[in-house]
């Protein structure tokens, strides 16, 4: 059986993959973006972003819905809840492999755009795993509608931890926030926020351990300058320690990445083999943040177009006679 053939797959359908459909799609490129879950990424789950380019603040779903209805009118195709299984990128032709609740599809593409992103990193302490979904949750969007009311621990001093932090703070009735440093990482912007909220920060900190019995009833955190231990009394605990890139697929077939498992590229969102580009979350981009996933996406797909028409070579060409 003949397999249905795209100018341009992309994998991953959040900001980075809305964006490279948008601009194959306009380009006149016959386009598929497969996506696991659903439209939208980690994005979805942010509470208001507030610096993005011409919204000084936005609930993360609805940027998102926005984009993906702009994808969908420019005519890119979005499959959601099919995840990619397999790909074989030896030949001119790559064929990408998928599973939708049991079935089995297989796809060939021209050129390729892997913008499957990351999730969400674990603390990797003691009870995280026997309390997830029962008290430790890593979403405030997603679950912050049972703390109402309640007490919880937000661990992280990103952005995105303090963000959720000040979201939680309209839920809760107690917020506190712990992070290892001295000073939260967090844009100046967000850290003022959250001083106008409801929410104890707590520096030098670790979470060491989370207690409870059916669900959560307290964490375990040692100061890492005294060594001095506490144990607080929490309903949950919001981990936003970090992201782990969605490569995995990606690397064993070929695709190089680097030691954190981030997919290398170049200048031009190139990868290790020709016709397949990466941009977003999941690409050695030193800033993750929507902005420059848009902008990864936006040269990934240009390359993309310019490679089928036959442009890519012969810009490298008139490169090398520089």
């Amino acid at each position: 059986m003949e397999m249905e053939h795209w100018d341009l797959i992309i994998v991953g359908a959040g900001p980075a993959g809305i964006t490279a459909g948008l601009y194959g799609a306009r380009s006149g490129l016959k386009t598929l973006v497969l996506e696991e879950k659903t439209s939208g990424g980690e994005a979805a789950r942010i509470p208001t972003v507030e610096n993005y380019p011409g919204f000084e603040g936005i609930n993360g779903r609805e940027l998102v819905d926005k984009m993906i209805e702009h994808c969908r009118k420019a005519g890119a195709n979005i499959n959601e809840l099919e995840r990619v299984v397999e790909l074989d990128l030896g030949g001119e032709k790559k064929i990408v492999k998928t599973s939708l609740e049991g079935y089995r599809a297989s796809y060939t593409a021209s050129t390729m755009i892997i913008a499957s992103g990351c999730h969400s990193g674990e603390a990797g302490v003691h009870g995280e795993s026997q309390f997830r979904n029962r008290g430790v949750s890593y979403c405030a969007v997603c679950d912050g509608a049972f703390f109402k009311e309640k007490k919880v621990l937000v661990v992280g001093g990103s952005n995105r931890a303090v963000i959720s932090a000040i979201y939680l703070a309209n839920l809760a009735s107690i917020v506190k926030l712990s992070h290892q440093g001295n000073k939260l990482e967090a844009e100046e912007a967000l850290q003022n926020n959250l001083h106008a909220q409801k929410v104890d920060t707590l520096p030098n900190t670790e979470l060491k351990e989370i207690k409870g019995d059916v669900k959560v009833k307290s964490a375990v955190l040692v100061n890492n300058k005294t060594g001095e231990t506490e144990e607080i009394s929490v309903d949950g605990v919001f981990i936003q320690v970090g992201e782990v890139p969605n490569s995995q697929f990606a690397k064993e077939s070929g695709i190089a990445v680097d030691e954190g498992g981030y997919i290398i590229v170049d200048e031009r969102q190139r990868t290790n083999i020709e016709g397949v580009y990466a941009a977003g979350d999941v690409t050695t981009g030193p800033v993750k943040q929507i902005g420059t996933a848009v902008g990864g996406a936006i040269i990934a797909a240009n390359e993309a177009f310019e490679s089928i028409k036959g442009y890519a070579t012969a810009k490298d060409s008139s490169r090398s006679q520089r």
